[in-house]
């Protein structure tokens, strides 16, 4: 049985147990759906631009030093009597172009509406497969993992596309590595376990062009020792060893809790930035703001009825629009979304995401933002108005107007 198969397999099941409950946990398992051929881009791709003259190559030239990202937004402090700009996270977990081409479609439109997005890259998409022993999981054989690796053409196109992303102005976090979910996995790792696997991740990606031998593309342009500062764990397990080793590791945030919509707070010194709790239209209870939680109270498989794929799209696209409009017209706290590059239920949930992005992006006050340049508007803020801002609930708004309440 293939990887895929494996995982399909694994993930139905869980599926159809979580579909009992309306928040539980991610559960998804990632990884390009299916290892479609299709044109590799090479070295030479026009869309695969080199780094200016400020480069200046780290280790084997896998990254480099460029100079300030582009495309960064300057963080301010509120002004007394303002309302806080409406902050939306859309952040995938995985981040592999695969045949589908997701990230790329994704990527494009960020750029068209002006979005930045947060990509957590599973450092084993840019790892050959034939190379799997340079992974040593904790508690696991070496070269172990329960995501596919990718072909080459496919780690050929996710380089591009994370050089490009980086280049437009988003982030590349982390999801890790091998994406062990459940009894035996990371849900029972140690801090120092964290420590490898964080290490692991690092280095996957500051030696591509050691572990694949493509000399001649261009780098990453982008240090990731201080480009990674955050990451989601898989199926949100593991997180309470995960944060020491984070915090020791240089991260800021972390993106594996399960909470709601109200303004953030930090933990072991790291802003806490989870999935929320969003409606879920025509049920009566709430789910976490990730395609794959929907998709388990749906169909329960990534396979569901054809002619029920309409009506889940709707739900899935009416849920983050309720939760978004519940906090742009209430507490205004950070919304935090979560997806997946996958083709799950013939594609709904890309195609209900994207009509969301549509229409949230280009609003005048709506910043759709990545983590990174959440955590750096959060860090110049007055701690005590931060605080202030905690104190509203979920949808609640300032009783007398937010002229008076940050006044």
């Amino acid at each position: 049985m293939t990887g895929l198969r494996r995982w399909a397999a694994r993930a139905a099941a869980l599926a159809l147990t979580t579909a009992l409950i309306g928040a539980g946990t991610e559960l998804t398992g990632d990884g390009p759906a299916l290892d479609h051929a299709g044109p590799a881009p090479g070295p030479t791709s026009p869309e695969s631009p080199e780094p200016d003259g400020r480069t200046r190559l780290l280790g084997d030239g896998s990254t480099a030093a460029t100079g300030p990202q582009p495309h960064q937004p300057t963080p301010a402090r509120l002004e007394p009597g303002t309302k806080p700009p409406q902050f939306v996270v859309f952040s995938w977990d995985g981040a592999g172009e695969d045949g589908n081409r997701l990230f790329s479609r994704f990527r494009k439109l960020a750029k068209k509406h002006d979005a930045s997005m947060t990509y957590f890259l599973s450092g084993l998409y840019v790892l050959p497969e034939e190379q799997r022993a340079r992974y040593h999981p904790p508690r696991h054989s070496v070269g172990a993992s329960d995501i596919s690796f990718l072909s080459d053409g496919h780690i050929r196109a996710t380089l591009r596309e994370l050089r490009l992303a980086w280049l437009d102005g988003s982030e590349v976090g982390t999801h890790f590595n091998g994406h062990f979910c459940g009894r035996g996995g990371i849900r029972d790792w140690t801090t120092a376990d964290w420590h490898s696997e964080i290490g692991q991740s690092k280095y996957f990606v500051q030696h591509w062009k050691t572990t694949t031998g493509w000399k001649g593309m261009p780098p990453l342009p982008f240090d990731y020792d201080k480009e990674l500062i955050g990451g989601r764990t898989p199926c949100l397990e593991g997180r309470d060893n995960l944060l020491p080793a984070a915090r020791d590791m240089g991260f800021r945030y972390d993106s594996s809790g399960n909470g709601t919509q109200v303004w953030p707070g930090k933990e072991e010194g790291l802003w806490d930035l989870p999935l929320q709790q969003i409606p879920m239209p025509g049920r009566a209870f709430e789910t976490l703001s990730m395609d794959y939680n929907f998709l388990a109270n749906q169909s329960g498989t990534v396979k569901g009825d054809p002619a029920r794929r309409a009506y889940w799209e709707r739900q899935w696209h009416d849920g983050l629009l309720q939760g978004f409009r519940r906090a742009h017209e209430g507490n205004r706290a950070p919304m935090i979304i979560g997806n997946h590059f996958e083709q799950w239920n013939a594609g709904i949930y890309m195609d209900g995401l994207a009509e969301v992005i549509k229409t949230v992006c280009p609003l005048e006050d709506v910043r759709c933002v990545s983590f990174k340049q959440l955590v750096d508007w959060l860090d110049v803020q007055d701690p005590r108005v931060l605080a202030k801002l905690r104190t509203l609930g979920v949808g609640e708004k300032p009783k007398d107007g937010w002229n008076t309440f940050l006044r």
